[in-house]
């Protein structure tokens, strides 16, 4: 690459197509990232094209449209480019070699150098009677057309030395004759399918050399035919390089340096080719359908196995296959970075598990109280209950500096090998043999256990053995640890968002999310409330609990529910454009002081998790500051905070439906990683100024009746406060049949995302429950987006911001806890949790008269 090029290619040009693609600094307008939240500028997002905002005009909440919400808006660490598909003619891996022998003590062949060419054949020294022997080349033998015998040292995919120039073109055997050394260099072209050597194209000229005359020379030498590569299969031999039977002996006599002076050069004529082959029809290359299902099956069954291994030993020939499966993974540049360690020495596996149990035995400390009873029972390695085990290592710098396909991309090297990890576990399978996968070290401490080179990294840590059986499904699906995602999930036409499966309609996570929302089952609702008045207690004396308990079993469609355990509580953090308004005394730079403090355990909401056994995430979805990367933040920031409110829209309706996004996607990680409630938490200074103007909105109240004090304010900076809520009511005119254009006009990006949020649990027919006046906010946009969502919704405790009981009011939800509480964080609705929590253990739980032998009232 040129200095030129290179320059271009960190601005971010394609050198193919011309095309330039901004960087994630030069996007910030796109994203809705301006200098200052607080200025009055051109409000995020506003130079957006006309058919970007036009795409969120047609939410229709209900109908479903095409494209996907996250269209031109590259996130962090997203690729802006198209992406190229990969090229479809890459060579595979060629046959394997001669294996070791299994036997004990029998003798092993020599294995031959897997880089050595073929040794080429004696050179005849003979000369032709006939001038015209030389004029056809000789077709080509057995060998040559079926490529290496079992004899060749080709061995495990090993290179090839493709025909030189000399080869092709020929060399004279006549030591009065000079060679031609006047080359042109072609590109080093490995034929595919046993195709020879490249024709010339039209008339291109042929290479000189005497070995590629016809006639007239003193005999042709047969050299030319046989350093020549095989032709393909439907070629004329009478058409190769040189070769012409209808020339004259005239025609032909060789010259040092070309034709002779004077005489044109012969033109070579077009030979009739054969009638192309019919094309190969789709699916010829597939294999029969037992064989097909042979392969699916290993994958559909293949398990990461803790449980059940049996101590026999695998044979040395299946350990081989099994290896050899590994080894014949893809790997980029053909690089084949792997290494495989096998461990069989018993000390050795002993100092290995207790460096599994020291990790093990710390990762269990730090998980919350319902995370870590579950944890207490799975059984995480068998490093001792195994015949061996197989460390398999990745050398990063294998394949040198140039390894094709890993100069933009060096972690490649790390992907490669996870592709013969998968291919040995799959051969595995197919063997009988279970595989569980342990990754409770610190890498470099495994690595002094095995004495890696330092170049060497663990890629992964194998337990490898037969199994009494195999589960059914994977043990941690089994054990309720996690479950599976649907593969719809993870399905996107071409642009991130556009999703489905083929053959379907390409449509939004909010359109799909919309789709699947719907009533409780009502024979749930029935039976539970029949085991509520049958149960060893008045009728009604648990109060909301019943009907806490009773909604519970209508979401699920089962009596009793599901415990509401392990429960995970997402704090979703923004910056807000309106504080320049003086809506509130705190900084701004709060906001991400605050995410930092949740993220270290030391605010008020950590002390509540860990009392009720709740994991603790946070979002950054639009913090004006830059996060760090750390263990609990998941950075999904949209803008660096919205715009100010009272000046115009606070957000575009793309923004608003990318946050809205953002937050069914937490859900769905948080249920899919096992969690069987989710909780609503908040942070951003001056949320509580677009919260009220969201509850004023879809209320139809007064501002004055729903703005509270927020963290605080006097009564003076309470009447500004309301004034400026009224301001932006009145710049954007809202309409609360547009949910998502009320949300862009006067909300917050934490409010879309935890609207988004309880979509997203409400799809998953799982409670959430919601904290304060913000999540209140948030729920009557969710709600007037998809009616059915408030099912889900549980209301953990009662705000005393005014604008919280207008909320409760307005949907009907009645709230676990009302001690006056106004921190936000999830703090509220943590508490109200065990309470939830109890609702359902005591339909599960407690007896029926019938069941107690207890007489019933008259």
């Amino acid at each position: 690459m040129t200095g030129d090029e290179h320059r271009r290619n960190r601005r971010g040009r394609n050198p193919d197509d011309g095309t330039s693609h901004s960087s994630d600094q030069d996007n910030r307008g796109d994203r809705g990232e301006h200098a200052s939240p607080q200025s009055g500028a051109h409000r995020p997002g506003a130079s957006r094209s006309a058919s970007d905002a036009g795409h969120w005009e047609t939410i229709a909440y209900g109908h479903t449209s095409g494209g996907g919400l996250l269209d031109d808006l590259p996130e962090q660490g997203r690729g802006t480019g198209p992406l190229s598909p990969p090229s479809s003619g890459q060579a595979q891996d060629s046959a394997p070699g001669q294996e070791r022998s299994s036997s004990a003590g029998a003798p092993t062949s020599q294995r031959p150098n897997p880089f050595q060419s073929q040794p080429s054949p004696p050179r005849s020294t003979a000369r032709s009677g006939s001038p015209r022997a030389s004029a056809v080349a000789t077709p080509p033998t057995a060998e040559a057309e079926s490529g290496p015998t079992s004899g060749s040292s080709h061995t495990d995919g090993a290179l090839q030395h493709p025909p030189t120039a000399s080869t092709v073109a020929g060399h004279s055997d006549r030591p009065d004759q000079q060679q031609n050394t006047e080359h042109t260099l072609e590109p080093n072209v490995i034929p595919f399918r046993g195709a020879g050597a490249a024709r010339p194209q039209g008339n291109a000229p042929e290479p000189a050399g005497d070995d590629h005359s016809t006639t007239g020379a003193a005999g042709g030498s047969p050299r030319a035919s046989q350093g020549t590569a095989p032709l393909p299969p439907d070629s004329d031999h009478s058409t190769a390089v040189g070769a012409h039977s209808h020339t004259s002996p005239h025609d032909s006599v060789a010259q040092p340096n070309g034709p002779a002076r004077g005489v044109p050069p012969k033109v070579a004529q077009p030979e009739p080719t054969a009638a192309p082959a019919s094309p190969v029809p789709p699916g010829a290359h597939a294999y029969p359908e037992t064989e097909r299902e042979a392969v699916y099956r290993a994958i559909r069954e293949r398990r990461d196995v803790r449980v059940g291994f049996k101590p026999d030993p695998i044979p040395h020939e299946v350990l081989t296959r099994v290896l050899h499966a590994a080894h014949q993974a893809p790997s980029v540049g053909f690089s084949q970075p792997w290494d495989f360690v096998v461990v069989d020495d018993l000390e050795t596996r002993r100092r290995v598990k207790r460096l599994a149990e020291q990790q093990r035995d710390e990762y269990a400390n730090s998980l919350p109280g319902a995370r870590a009873r579950a944890f207490s029972g799975l059984k995480v390695e068998a490093i001792l209950d195994t015949p061996l085990n197989i460390a398999i290592t990745v050398d990063p710098t294998r394949g040198g500096r140039h390894t094709l396909g890993r100069h933009a991309q060096p972690q490649t090297a790390g992907y490669s090998t996870s592709l013969a990890v998968q291919n040995l576990w799959l051969a595995a399978r197919a063997e009988g043999l279970g595989v569980g996968w342990v990754s409770f070290f610190t890498e470099r401490s495994l690595a002094r256990e095995l004495d890696l080179p330092a170049h060497l990294e663990v890629v992964a840590y194998l337990c490898v053995g037969y199994v009494e059986e195999f589960p059914p499904e994977p043990e941690l699906a089994l054990g309720g640890w996690a479950q599976r995602r649907p593969l719809s999930w993870a399905v996107h036409h071409d642009q991130y968002g556009h999703r489905g499966l083929p053959g379907e309609e390409p449509t939004s996570l909010l359109n799909e999310t919309i789709a699947v929302i719907g009533p409780p089952d009502e024979q749930a609702l029935g039976q539970a409330r029949d085991r509520q008045r049958r149960m060893t207690k008045p009728e009604g004396a648990l109060g909301v609990l019943e009907d806490i308990s009773v909604q519970l079993a209508g979401l699920a469609g089962q009596c009793p529910p599901p415990l509401p355990e392990p429960a995970a509580v997402a704090i979703f953090a923004g910056d807000h454009g309106v504080h320049a308004q003086g809506v509130s005394p705190w900084p701004q730079e709060v906001t991400a002081q605050m995410v930092t403090n949740f993220l270290n355990g030391g605010a008020v909401v950590n002390a509540f998790a860990s009392q009720v056994g709740a994991e603790v995430s946070v979002v950054d979805v639009g913090v004006s500051a830059d996060l760090p990367s750390v263990p609990g933040l998941l950075p999904r920031k949209i803008a660096r905070g919205t715009a100010d409110s009272t000046q115009g829209a606070a957000m575009t309706r793309a923004q608003a439906g990318h946050a809205l996004e953002v937050g069914i996607e937490v859900a769905r990680d948080l249920v899919s990683a096992g969690n069987r409630c989710l909780v609503t938490g908040d942070m951003g200074i001056s949320n509580t100024t677009p919260s009220a103007a969201l509850i004023a909105a879809f209320t139809g109240r007064d501002p004055a009746e729903v703005t509270g004090r927020g963290t605080g304010v006097d009564d003076a900076a309470h009447q500004h406060k309301v004034e400026v809520v009224r301001r932006a009511l009145t710049v954007n005119r809202v309409d609360r049949g547009d949910p998502v254009g009320v949300l862009a006009a006067v909300g917050g990006l934490e409010h879309a995302a935890l609207a988004g949020f309880i979509l997203g649990a409400a799809a998953l027919r799982i409670p959430v429950v919601l904290d304060g006046v913000i999540a209140g906010a948030s729920c009557l946009a969710a709600l007037a987006i998809a009616p059915n969502a408030l099912h889900a919704c549980v209301a953990g405790h009662r705000s005393s911001e005014p604008g919280h009981s207008a909320v409760l009011e307005h949907v009907g939800l009645r709230p676990l806890v009302d001690l006056e509480l106004r921190l936000g964080e999830g703090s509220g609705a943590l508490l109200g949790l065990p309470l939830l929590q109890g609702s359902v253990r005591a339909l599960r739980d407690v007896a029926t008269f019938d069941d107690a032998g207890v007489t019933e009232r008259d």
